[in-house]
């Protein structure tokens, strides 16, 4: 929610007579768990006045390399720039085209064009939202010819694509696999984790995420040692010794003080993830014993209000989001702000209706599962500290709305 919106939520709470609202996300209790260890960490950085490079970007990049279990982490100014840091080094390029979901934020598809590539946008899975690799190889099918160069999954809310049908078209049509990873730090697909499991990923570490800077931050990984020396050089003008210059890049670079605050998280995110996922299990229980939900039900109408996000057997989901499907979603959710409970549409228009990519020439119907869900997901109150009763809140909530 929008700062004017939280306030909204809390006035509309008051005069309904309620003492405390629910926030979508409340970054005040981690920072209270946390803030005798981020001081420590920043007054290391302002001792030394070493803001650019240095040990603690050296000591992210080689912690969160293994924490990832991947060969190189390379740190970066923003999520955005790390998709295409990631893409820029696999020769994504102009004249190649790369394949992904319109349901998914802005920087999925922009960084593609970034790249002066084509967005060649596949419908989703309707039952966990990720890109449906089915649709992709229709995709790939009709695009030969078109110089396909990558395909972009996204790991949507935290739970991994399918990795195993990704990879299988990877080798089939000689495709890369550059994934956008930002949302699902410490999510993996068959034990293997999110980041490892393509030629290169690209995280956001946006204060929102489940492991956050303050302020903008990103990473690209990778097992490959050149690709990430490439990365290297452009974000740093593409330039490995200064004043030389080998390509064009950018100054994309994560500063000291940022990688030191995501060393301290990196060593708690574990616990924080697994908090997650028990407060899923909680919504999981309460939804069904509040009857919202139907075994089963794939859509939701006036008899199935509420339908929850299918997890794969197969997926760690870490939960950086717990959306389901609500009918009349938009009254649900002015209902909750009313009586101060948070929520938040991810995301109210998939990316082939924005006005800025009209020019790729798609048109509403094309991708009906994406329309689909832009009108009907809500992502409810989700954080590590949420509390079982703030939770009790959430569900009743919805349950009186639909039985009114």
């Amino acid at each position: 929610m929008t700062p004017k919106a939280v306030e909204d939520s809390a006035v509309q709470a008051r005069d309904a007579g309620i003492s405390a609202p629910v926030p979508m996300l409340d970054l005040k209790r981690q920072y209270a768990s946390i803030k005798d260890e981020v001081a420590e960490v920043i007054e290391r950085v302002l001792t030394t006045q070493h803001f650019i490079g240095g040990e603690e970007l050296a000591g992210f990049e080689r912690e969160s390399a293994e924490f990832l279990g991947v060969r190189a982490s390379v740190g970066c100014a923003s999520g955005t720039d790390a998709l295409w840091l990631a893409l820029q080094a696999c020769r994504v390029e102009a004249n190649t085209s790369v394949i992904t979901t319109p349901f998914s934020f802005f920087a999925s598809v922009s960084s593609i064009v970034r790249c002066g590539a084509t967005p060649v946008l596949a419908d989703i899975d309707p039952a966990t939202l990720n890109l449906d690799p089915a649709k992709v190889e229709n995709a790939l099918k009709r695009g030969r010819g078109q110089n396909m160069r990558a395909v972009m999954p996204v790991h949507l809310y935290g739970q991994c694509a399918d990795m195993d049908c990704f990879r299988q078209l990877s080798e089939q049509y000689g495709v890369v696999i550059v994934a956008d990873a930002a949302q699902a730090f410490g999510a993996a697909w068959k034990g293997t984790k999110a980041g490892a499991l393509g030629k290169a990923a690209g995280f956001s570490f946006y204060p929102t995420k489940n492991l956050s800077a303050y302020g903008d931050g990103g990473c690209v990984t990778t097992n490959d040692e050149e690709l990430a020396d490439h990365v290297r050089r452009l974000r740093n003008h593409g330039s490995r010794e200064r004043y030389y210059h080998e390509e064009i890049g950018w100054n994309s670079r994560l500063d000291a003080i940022q990688a030191a605050v995501l060393r301290v998280k990196l060593r708690h995110l574990d616990d924080w993830n697994q908090k997650r996922r028990i407060a899923a299990c909680r919504y999981y229980g309460l939804f069904g014993a509040a009857g919202l939900v139907q075994p089963e039900a794939t859509a939701v109408s006036e008899q199935t209000p509420t339908v929850l996000l299918a997890t794969s057997p197969d997926a760690h989901h870490i939960y950086h989001q717990f959306v389901i499907r609500a009918w009349r979603r938009d009254e649900l959710q002015r209902w909750l702000t009313a009586k101060g409970i948070g929520s938040e549409v991810y995301y109210p228009v998939p990316l082939h209706l924005q006005k800025c990519f009209a020019y790729l020439g798609y048109r509403a119907g094309d991708l009906p599962e994406s329309e689909r869900a832009a009108k009907e997901v809500l992502a409810l109150p989700m954080f590590p500290e949420l509390r079982e009763d703030e939770q009790q809140r959430v569900v009743s909530a919805i349950a009186e709305f639909y039985n009114k």
